[in-house]
Formats: structure tokens, sequence, C-alpha cells
């Protein structure tokens, strides 16, 4: 379909009041969806996955259906929350998803296993909600690496600092404000109290009438932000513990819940750990500035530790840049790499001869300290 004829699609499609539009179907999910249409399936969007199971949105509500189709060795490749599926028509017990639909988006991590496999999140997110307590030290390099990631998925980031009634000082809010701008060029920082209902409206614009996943750590308040949002007590809420400000897993799964004033929002657990999957573009997008002052380095491949006429090291030297920002980045690329090279075998050729390159590099400098070569 070509862009005119999927606009004025579009366009017909929005006239119509249909069932799942709330949820995001559009025009462009009707088109790639008719192929099962004419099967006989049902389109639904995934709520919730757990023990095999999934609850699907569709035109007659809510349904519970099996996911032994869409569930495959490759972690990536599972039915998640935000998925656009097709579901057997009434009449069969169980009802199984037959298959989704090819993703806009998807935020993917790291797993923990030793396997070196990526984990999805959450898929076809128009904004990643990232959660961040003021009740705790801000931890820039932890909202970096989440950006990174938002960022890789095709989303929107945003960060969200909650509990800004925690910081009843203007001045020193609008520091910490900064603080994290500095550490996340191009993405809405917003302040917000969900208690209060202070600043719920600006982020309701911000991302209102698409999809939107909440991220960050346990204790982060995002089950409150997400309550706050919804307008309703449906999300648990638990204490954070005094002596840490960390919290409990409240959220114990991914859930997609309709906002009252358009779109919806996927909560999610927190999460404690936050690697990398292949985000080498997304990490880049995040040490925006860096990037560019590479750009002026005399070397292409520059790694900006030691080289001669190193423009990010100069800015350094010039206080232009934070060093704690090219120690982020440094230590953010390299463990991307890790995780590439573990999937990757040319990744791991390139990475090995990369490390010979710098060792010559740096045998040389010390032959030519001592004297030259003896």
């Amino acid at each position: 379909m070509s862009s005119s004829s999927l606009s004025a699609s579009s366009s017909a499609f929005c006239g119509v009041s249909h069932p799942l539009a709330p949820y995001g179907w559009d025009a462009q999910w009707e088109s790639e969806f008719a192929p099962y249409a004419e099967q006989g399936c049902l389109p639904g969007r995934v709520v919730r996955v757990d023990r095999g199971q999934c609850d699907v949105v569709t035109a007659d509500g809510v349904l519970r259906a099996d996911t032994a189709f869409v569930t495959p060795h490759d972690p990536l490749r599972v039915v998640c929350t935000g998925d656009w599926v097709a579901v057997d028509p009434e009449g069969g017990t169980p009802r199984y998803v037959r298959t989704y639909l090819p993703r806009r988006t998807a935020f993917v991590r790291s797993t923990s296993s030793k396997r070196s496999e990526g984990q999805i999140l959450a898929a076809n997110v128009d904004h990643a909600i990232v959660a961040v307590s003021l009740a705790v030290e801000l931890d820039l390099a932890r909202i970096e690496r989440f950006l990174a990631l938002a960022w890789e998925s095709g989303a929107q980031p945003v960060v969200v600092l909650t509990k800004a009634d925690l910081v009843p000082d203007p001045v020193t809010l609008a520091y910490l404000v900064q603080d994290v701008e500095t550490a996340a060029p191009g993405v809405p920082v917003l302040s917000v109290s969900a208690e209060r209902r202070e600043g719920l409206d600006v982020l309701n614009a911000v991302v209102g009438g698409g999809t939107a996943v909440l991220l960050g750590q346990s204790g982060a308040g995002k089950s409150t932000l997400a309550n706050a949002l919804l307008g309703e007590d449906a999300m648990d809420v638990q204490a954070t513990r005094d002596v840490d400000g960390k919290g409990r897993h409240t959220t114990t799964t991914r859930n997609l819940l309709a906002l009252p004033g358009g779109g919806v929002l996927i909560d999610t657990p927190g999460l404690r750990g936050v690697g990398l999957w292949d985000a080498s573009s997304g990490v880049g997008q995040v040490f925006a500035e860096i990037e560019e002052l590479a750009e002026g380095c005399r070397f292409h491949d520059c790694a900006h530790e030691s080289e001669p006429g190193c423009a990010v090291l100069a800015a350094i030297d010039s206080g232009a840049l934070p060093e704690r920002r090219l120690d982020s980045y440094r230590k953010l690329m390299r463990e991307n790499q890790r995780i590439v090279a573990k999937t990757d075998a040319r990744m791991r050729a390139e990475i090995r001869k990369e490390w010979k390159r710098r060792g010559a590099i740096g045998k040389a400098a010390m032959e030519a300290k001592r004297g030259g070569p003896r």
C-alpha cells in the first residue's frame, strides 16, 4: 500500500469508531491483519502474558487464549504485552493465538542468563517513560542505560522524576532536572508528584493518544504514577524501605491498561538488571554530543583514550564535556560490544583485531618513551 493510499485509508478509518481504536488499532494494522481476517481469525491486543496463556482484548471484550503457537525457543520471538495478534474465533476450547503482527517497535534487554539472549519486555510502544525517584540520589549512569535501550527500541523516551514533593525547594528541584537533562539530550525531563497530582497534565499531554511503557527500578513510584495516570487504583502499591529507598516488586507482570484520556499504558515490574542488547545506535543517541565531537577527531577509529588530535579529549580538557559522560559512554559501548560479540563471530574477530591494534600502539608508545626498541 502506498503512503498516499495509506493516509487516505487512515483518514477513513478514523471516521469509524472501531472497538479496538482506544487500544491503538488503526488502518495500517487493519491492512496487515487482512490475510488473517480471511482465515476467520479475530484481531486483538495482548494485555498480559503468563504461564503459557495470555489475556487479549478484542472487539468482543477480553478473552483468555493459549500461546502454544507463539512460544518459540527464541525469547525475542515469543508473544508479549503490546503485541497485536490473530486469535481463534469463538467456539474452540482452548482458543489459540495463531500469530502476531510484525512489531513496529520493541523494547529489548539482555537476559540475566549466561546464554546471552535478548528478552522482549513490550511491543509496539510509542513512548518509553523512565521513572526515576527523587527520594534517593540520582544515578545518571543508570538513566543513560535505560535511555539507550529506549532509543534502540524505536520509541521516544521520556524521563519522569517521581516523588517531586520530597524536594520542596524549587531551586534544588530545578538543578536536579538540569542534571538529568544533561544526561538525556533530546529527551523531555518532567518532575511529577503523583501524591499532589503535580505535573501529570504535562505528562498526559506528552504520552496521551499512543502506547507508553513505564520502566524503572523497584521503588521508583511506577505503580503510584500508573494509578495517577489511570485515575484509579488499578495497581497495588507498597512502601519503599526507609533505609535505602528501594521498593519491592509490586507489579509482577507486564499489564496493558487503557488511559481515560486516550492511549494505553504498559506497566512493568521493577527492573534490577538492565543489560544492553545490541543497542549501539541507542547508546549513540544518548551520547549524541560525544558522537558529534568524534567527527572532529584526527583518526576515524579514534578510541578517545590517548590518541593525538582527539576532539573528545580536547573537550574534556576544556571543560566542555564532563568526564563522567565519557566514562559512561565507554562503559556502555564496551558492554554492548561484548553482548554482540557473543552472538556474532565476525564482531568477535573485529574486537580481537582492535585489541591487538591498541596493544601495538601502546607498546610503540612505551618504546618511544624509553628511546626506541632495545
